[in-house]
């Protein structure tokens, strides 16, 4: 019988890799635009929402046509500000470039729940290894008394 291979499921035993620090390597002004558009494309929201929530979130003026700036690939000099990612991605709900960054850095993120679920897992295996110290501990102690 054949076994179907899940190619859904992230593998959670894969150690990320930081990027390559070769010099020239990490122009990532592409990447970010192309981010940029794929976050704006994927939202429900259009983009004068999306302007007004940020300049709502930031106290800054951001207009629809910066967001078209920061979403063309061809406009290499017109990246969105850093400072600025974290406001979009509130105004987007989503978590897009922070998966990013992570990911770059040789990190994964954890949101919500898979970080609630991580640091389940992180305490479970303390508590079996304190379990088993015990249970060694009382082993010996029987062994000399």
């Amino acid at each position: 019988m054949a076994r179907n291979r899940d190619t859904r499921t992230l593998d959670m035993f894969e150690i990320p890799q930081p990027a390559c620090g070769i010099p020239g390597s990490m122009d990532y002004s592409i990447e970010v635009s192309a981010l940029v558009s794929a976050a704006l494309r994927e939202s429900p929201l259009d983009r004068y929402q999306v302007a007004a929530d940020m300049s709502r979130l930031s106290g800054r003026e951001i207009s629809k046509h910066m967001l078209d700036a920061w979403s063309a690939e061809s406009r290499e000099n017109h990246n969105m500000p850093f400072y600025l990612a974290p406001v979009l991605e509130t105004a987007l709900e989503t978590h897009l470039f922070s998966n990013w960054l992570a990911d770059k850095r040789g990190g994964r993120l954890l949101v919500g729940r898979e970080a609630l679920n991580a640091e389940l897992g992180k305490q479970e295996k303390l508590k079996d290894e304190a379990a088993r110290k015990i249970r060694e501990l009382k082993r010996i102690m029987g062994e000399l008394g």
